[in-house]
């Protein structure tokens, strides 16, 4: 489905009963991204929300994507896995053998089909240009400040155009624009991403590099500017394909070669110089949870604003997860495992990202395995595809003859693949790039990597001397634990009660190697034998809170750096070793682990807008009240600032 403009899809959500307008007055500074992470967290993501009374001349709309309904509804389809099946057909359509000339014909109308989603150039102006800002000043957007130790305000769901100078391919993408001033802003994109390809082509030619950034207009588009696309790829012809109506494009006003969508609500038009020096950008609370700290990027300086008349200034919020962007992330999934499948892993059968492991830190993959090795073959063919390189661990599972692994159900699944990992010998790891915002890498960008191959086993990947046993440890050992070693704050037993032989445990590191040391002491201990793998996390952490456990573990870990592996002789299934891995997703510090860059502190608001959203509560016709999200998180702060203190 096409939307004419983002109202359109507004007024599509409020018949739904997806959206609540806020009449009451709400500051863009801190206020708005309050009261969205209350509701995002809340229900399901909760609802849309518009606020309409921020102090400029723009209502802001947050959470639009933030439920599957919702991502379900930008994109025209009634499951996320509809989106799939199309691309699956007409894959299977365009790659089947064309044995005479009817099989041909048949081509000719998915041919045209295909032709109608591809972007089209019109002339004259849009509807994007009906008001041109006589002096452009974004500061007159109500960009949001979103969290307390932001560098400032960001423009949060830009849409952002550029072209190869070589080739003129476009590039739409999606990073984050601090405001600096009027006509000023940083232009965030890592290395990895192409529009910094695009800028280091400009950088060779000493040229001026035009951007245009949109802001709203159909749904679909900011999407499409997330989506993991080859380089090759026009982001607008997904875009057609997704609403079934090709996009129209006009030419900027200031920037001519640049051509945005003619339906978008604002155009900020503007430039990047190579030869300008670059900015200190950040930091910024990002969607790992934690703060992104300060780096140099480019400067984006400011041509011309234009926008519809009556338009929506479309913002979102990232942070402690769930927040909108997993539902992003999750459309992603749905929608991009048929082209993987189809083009790089055909073993592959279903993909899960659990929110815990914010996209890239943890991906689960069920595989049709019908030789030895096969785990490893799939381990290497998605991390070499795309934007999985970023991928830090990787679990494999496959089903068994008649029994049907379910992905999604996590505690069945953590059963089937415990059952069949032997940790000494399933467990591979390796390095390469990685997302530049993964601060565990003891270099930027560039760290560990894992797979935890939990496929049934041939005999050529079994070893007959490795015992399996059950684990031996029971309720009465958790205080001989805290007795032997009191560094230990809190021990999670609850995996073991489901017959999962993993703990998870909080300690308060006081020495170098104190994890190794400390994981290597407990495995002396019979009781010990049998389980597995043991996750330690920060002594702040409870690690009896199993998702918020996951989620610092995942983020704190290098798992090629912070793995350690005991095999000792089984005292009960004679002649035989079992083994137990032991991961430090813990702080980092100089002091204790040799790791030089600055550590980040989590994400939370701060206790005056909490309190200032506490009062406003009742007149925001939001329902029943719901506390602060961030007060959970409080004693997990390292000092207040964004960089950790330790």
């Amino acid at each position: 489905m096409a939307f004419k403009n983002l109202r359109e899809f507004i007024n599509l959500l409020e018949k739904e009963n997806e959206l609540v307008r806020i009449k009451s007055y709400v500051n863009p500074h801190l206020e708005i991204a309050e009261i969205t992470d209350r509701i995002s967290k809340n229900n399901n993501g909760g609802k849309a929300l518009l606020f309409e009374n921020t102090g400029y001349d723009f209502p802001v709309l947050m959470n639009a994507y933030g439920s599957e309904k919702r991502m379900c509804l930008a994109l025209g389809v009634n499951n996320l896995n509809d989106v799939a099946h199309d691309i699956e057909n007409l894959f299977q359509l365009l790659s089947s053998p064309k044995e005479n000339i009817i099989d041909k014909l048949k081509l000719l109308p998915k041919l045209g089909q295909f032709a109608s989603w591809m972007p089209k150039v019109i002339n004259g102006r849009g509807e994007c240009q009906e008001v041109i800002m006589e002096d452009p000043d974004i500061t007159k957007l109500p960009v949001i400040t979103c969290w307390p130790k932001d560098g400032g305000p960001f423009v949060t769901l830009p849409v952002i155009h550029t072209k190869d100078p070589n080739n003129n391919a476009r590039n739409v993408g999606m990073y984050r624009m601090q405001v600096f001033g009027p006509k000023l802003t940083g232009m965030h994109w890592h290395k990895h991403k192409v529009s910094a390809k695009h800028f280091n082509e400009y950088k060779k030619l000493n040229r001026r590099m035009p951007v245009a950034v949109i802001l709203g207009g159909d749904p679909v588009y900011a999407y499409s500017a997330t989506a993991p696309l080859p380089e090759n790829v026009d982001e607008y012809m997904l875009a057609g394909f997704l609403r079934k109506k090709k996009v129209e494009l006009v030419k900027c006003i200031s920037q001519p070669d640049i051509e945005v969508p003619a339906d978008a609500d604002f155009v900020i038009e503007g430039y990047v110089d190579p030869n300008d020096e670059l900015i200190w950008e950040g930091p910024f609370g990002d969607h790992t949870g934690y703060y992104s700290l300060p780096d140099w990027y480019p400067k984006f300086h400011i041509t011309a604003i234009t926008h519809r008349k009556n338009p929506v200034y479309p913002a979102t919020i990232v942070g402690i997860p769930p927040q909108e962007d997993a539902w992003l992330g999750k459309a992603t999934e749905r929608i991009f495992l048929a082209p993987m499948k189809m083009t790089m892993v055909p073993e592959i059968v279903d993909m899960e990202m659990p929110v815990e492991g914010v996209f890239h830190n943890l991906v689960i993959a069920k595989i049709k395995k019908e030789y030895a090795g096969q785990g490893q073959k799939v381990m290497n063919a998605m991390w070499g595809a795309g934007q999985m390189m970023f991928n830090k661990i990787l679990v494999l599972t496959a089903d068994v003859n008649e029994k049907h692994i379910d992905i999604t159900d996590y505690e069945k699944l953590a059963k089937d693949v415990f059952k069949n990992l032997n940790p000494s010998a399933d467990i591979y790891f390796s390095q390469g790039p990685m997302d530049v915002l993964d601060h565990s890498c003891s270099k930027l960008g560039f760290g560990g990597k894992m797979c935890i191959d939990g496929t049934y086993k041939y005999e050529e990947e079994l070893d007959e001397n490795y015992s399996s046993m059950p684990p031996r440890f029971t309720r009465e050992n958790l205080n001989d634990l805290t007795r032997l070693f009191p560094e230990l704050k809190a021990i999670n037993f609850s995996l073991i009660d489901k017959e999962i032989p993993v703990l998870i445990i909080s300690i308060k590191k006081n020495k170098k190697n104190h994890v190794e040391e400390l994981h290597k002491s407990m495995m002396e201990l019979d009781f010990m034998e049998g389980i597995k793998m043991i996750l330690f996390v920060e002594n702040t952490v409870d690690a009896n809170d199993l998702t918020v456990s996951l989620w610092r573990f995942c983020n704190n870990l290098d798992p090629r750096r912070d793995h350690f592996i005991i095999k000792k002789q089984s005292t009960v299934d004679g002649g035989k070793y079992f083994a137990c891995i032991g991961f430090d997703g813990t702080i980092k510090t100089k002091e204790f682990d040799d790791f030089y860059r600055d550590w980040p502190n989590i994400i939370i608001a701060d206790d005056e807008t909490i309190k200032s959203i506490d009062q406003k509560w009742n007149d925001l016709g939001l329902g029943q009240f719901i506390p602060s999200p961030s007060l959970k998180f409080k004693n997990q702060m390292y000092g207040q600032e964004a960089v950790a203190s330790v």
